[in-house]
């Protein structure tokens, strides 16, 4: 199982499979959304903007309500958009262990 919330699935840019393509392509996933590095003033302190670079990967980005819990479940794969995700990202991964 892998888990990450808000900048955390940056961890999964670049990451492949055995047959070399990206671990995100053609996953469900969200992250911090372009809009809310935007409205946090952050976008040119950043080496790359997160949604941008997973939907570039492959990944089927869903987004939610900016600044509000949002998580995307895709197998063995919980993503969280922001802060606000952490209980409901926790929720999910418990979910899945049971």
């Amino acid at each position: 199982m892998i888990a990450a919330v808000c900048h955390g699935p940056a961890g999964l840019v670049g990451a492949k499979k055995a047959d070399g393509t990206p671990l995100v392509a053609g996953k469900t996933i969200t992250s911090f959304t372009d809009a809310e590095e935007s409205a946090a003033g952050k976008v040119d302190d950043v080496p790359f903007l997160l949604e941008s670079k997973l939907r570039e990967e492959g990944g089927d980005f869903i987004i939610g309500e900016i600044w509000a819990s949002h998580v995307q479940v895709d197998g063995k794969l919980v993503t969280g958009q922001n802060p606000a995700s952490s209980k409901a990202i926790a929720e999910a991964v418990i979910k899945l262990i049971q």
